[in-house]
């Protein structure tokens, strides 16, 4: 039997928040494996300030990959406006593990990382809109690449926006 998360809340979750939950991850998952490409090893079209191909190795290199794992676990704690455990704390978590999650600190804590991700990503785009990043990448096929990669995560804070409404309509 397969159990349907949208019937497992105190509510029913709309079928479009659930599937929003799951695309999230996607938007990204592009920029994570550019990132571990560089981690690995490859320029992907990188240049350094002589115009030379930048290779990271040693600690950058660790730092990348950790950031590429970190902010796909962040895109995961989507699921919790959509899943029983973004309205009761799992019971393995210590000291608060069973308790009620207030609605209000969740719709709290999920706006302002919403608003926060807008803001990252659009100054942090700012280089790709005004053509910066393009003049730092060894052709255009490669910017392209990098675009592709890195544009989805446009759509994250949004999209989490969005859904943190549908869990404030649910759960009010």
């Amino acid at each position: 039997m397969v159990v349907d998360a949208r019937t497992t809340t105190a509510r029913p979750v709309p079928r479009w928040a659930d599937r929003l939950a799951h695309v999230i991850p996607f938007f990204v998952l592009p920029s994570g494996l550019w990132r571990l490409t560089v981690a690995l090893g490859f320029s992907m079209g990188m240049l350094d300030e002589t115009g030379h191909s930048q290779v990271l190795r040693g600690w950058p290199a660790v730092y990348v990959l950790a950031i590429s794992i970190f902010a796909e676990a962040v895109a995961l704690t989507g699921f919790g406006l959509v899943r029983p455990w973004g309205e009761v704390v799992p019971t393995w978590i210590p000291i608060i593990g069973g308790r009620p999650v207030h609605p209000p600190a969740a719709i709290i804590a999920a706006t302002m990382g919403s608003i926060l991700l807008i803001l990252i990503w659009t100054v942090g785009f700012w280089p790709v809109w005004t053509g910066v990043q393009a003049r730092q990448m060894a052709g255009p096929v490669w910017a392209i690449v990098f675009v592709v990669c890195y544009a989805p995560l446009n759509l994250w804070g949004p999209a989490l926006l969005v859904l943190t409404w549908a869990y404030r309509q649910r759960t009010r």
